[in-house]
């Protein structure tokens, strides 16, 4: 794994966690400090979901085309948002009516500017989310409204992915470079923070609450034969090819938290397995649902499910493990469930957190000296260390897709939205297009044509369709794996 350094500031002597980093260095008066929390977002109502699908699969980390059929990519966002929509409704419907996540990450940002000024650091906070309100870029318009001097940016992911951190950070780099006056502000990255003591503690904390604690779902002469059952995000396996380090830091994380509850006597075995799978191509495995099915053919009869890549509840905690996988777990044999709560606002948690914000003001530093400085910090054991953000991305994600403006719900008249939405039906009618002449074998195009009389214009699209098939005779395929992968199995 590559290790990257900032040239202007001093390695610390040891971990970022460490005791002499814990007092702020004094800062001049017009220095104004920020912290940005990035997060994914959520639909705040029931008429929220498909637009905030559109999003989501817009986003070339989430669908990867090949280079060919690219341009197509918010045609497939709609059609597979359009899809996916009723499905995905349903699932908001049964947590409330829509996702909880804005508000936690809104009150996990009060918190940390409360617990940074206990610290006697006076910082403003900012929430980002990537594909729903507040959007990233009306976080950065409000950072700039402030004149931030220094900001450390902080995603509310544990663990580093390409998939997750590193899509929020290729926008935030393209936000900061467009900006003269964002691209002088100083800055910092914290990209992965699994290894924090606090966090840490926090996490074995709420498992023992669950297996020892008055409150538990387990029975006592049960408890110490539960299976710890780490349930994490997945994501499919050519990530982790390509060098995502995903997998070997969740895979560190659990072993972290398992030592901190063998310390305190928890003997309990454990596993560890990844869920929101999508559609037919190879995710890290073992998926949780194959999972939870082999224990219950082991004789487990005790399951504690610990969403270890999640620190607020949304929908793939309240819906996906307290639903779905509760409800398979009880099918195949298991008789006990219980799952640790999201650590949210968890006091512990929050103060670490703030302590990883403190530890990394002093390495802040200017975008534009990035391209002369390999930027990183050592931060403990981290397998991605603190830098800057395009140090960062230039490391774990080179090919830098382009990212699409986020999408708003439907404004009629002759609006922007109104001309937004006649390009996607426009799209959509050509994938739909595409799709029906690869499976049919017929242009249907050139049929249609045909029954109007004009041949002429018949033979020529005719004629067009074999050169763009000779072309290309993959993209049709590629498009339809595509759209057959992502409604598959996607539960937003």
């Amino acid at each position: 794994m590559p290790t990257l350094v900032l040239d202007r500031w001093q390695q610390p002597s040891r971990a970022l966690g460490a005791a002499a980093l814990a007092v702020p260095p004094a800062t001049p008066a017009a220095e104004r400090i920020g912290v940005l929390l990035l997060n994914l977002g959520g639909p705040d109502s029931l008429d929220d979901v498909q637009p905030f699908l559109y999003n989501l699969f817009a986003d070339p980390d989430i669908i990867r085309l090949p280079s060919s059929v690219q341009f197509l990519q918010p045609a497939i966002a709609q059609l597979i948002s359009t899809v996916r929509a009723p499905k995905s409704r349903e699932g908001y419907e049964a947590i409330g009516g829509g996702s909880p996540l804005r508000r936690i990450t809104e009150e996990q940002a009060e918190a940390l500017r409360a617990a940074l000024e206990r610290k006697g650091v006076d910082a403003h906070t900012y929430v980002a989310m990537r594909y729903w309100f507040p959007f990233t870029e009306e976080a950065i318009e409000d950072v700039k409204r402030d004149g931030i001097t220094r900001l450390v940016v902080l995603p509310l992911y544990p663990q580093f992915s390409v998939s997750t951190s590193g899509s929020s950070l290729r926008l935030l780099e393209k936000l900061l470079k467009s900006d003269p006056v964002l691209a002088r502000m100083r800055h910092v990255v914290i990209p992965s923070w699994y290894q924090r003591p606090g966090y840490v503690r926090a996490m074995a904390d709420l498992i023992e609450e669950q297996l020892r604690g008055g409150d538990s779902p387990f029975p006592r002469d049960l408890a110490e034969d539960v299976e710890i059952f780490f349930s994490a995000h997945g994501v499919p396996l050519s990530y982790i090819e390509e060098g995502d380090p995903y997998r070997e830091e969740m895979e560190e994380c659990v072993e972290l938290v398992m030592a901190e509850l063998r310390r305190r006597g928890v003997a309990n075995s454990h596993t560890l397995a990844y869920q929101s799978r999508v559609g037919p191509v190879e995710w890290l495995r073992p998926y949780t649902d194959d999972s939870i099915r082999q224990l219950a053919r082991d004789g487990v009869r005790g399951l504690l499910a610990v969403p270890i890549s999640f620190v607020s509840e949304h929908i793939e905690t309240l819906e996906e493990i307290d639903c779905e996988y509760r409800e398979l777990a009880e099918s195949v044999g298991i008789e006990h469930w219980g799952r640790v709560p999201a650590l949210n606002t968890n006091e512990v948690f929050i103060d670490d957190l703030a302590d990883a914000v403190v530890e990394a003001l002093p390495y802040v530093s200017s975008l534009q000296r990035s391209s002369s400085s390999v930027a990183s910090l050592s931060s403990g054991d981290a397998l991605v260390p603190l830098g800057e953000v395009d140090a960062l991305l230039e490391t774990y994600d080179r090919d830098r897709k382009v990212l699409p403006p986020p999408t708003l719900m439907w404004k009629w008249g002759w609006t922007k939205s109104a001309e937004t939405w006649n390009g996607r039906i426009a799209m959509l009618a050509l994938v739909l297009i595409l799709l029906l002449e690869a499976t049919t074998g017929q242009g249907v195009v050139a049929r249609l044509l045909q029954v109007h009389g004009l041949t002429a214009a018949s033979n020529a699209v005719s004629a067009v369709g074999d050169a763009v098939e000779a072309v290309n005779s993959g993209a049709a395929e590629a498009v339809s794996n595509a759209v057959e992968a992502m409604t598959d199995a996607m539960g937003m």
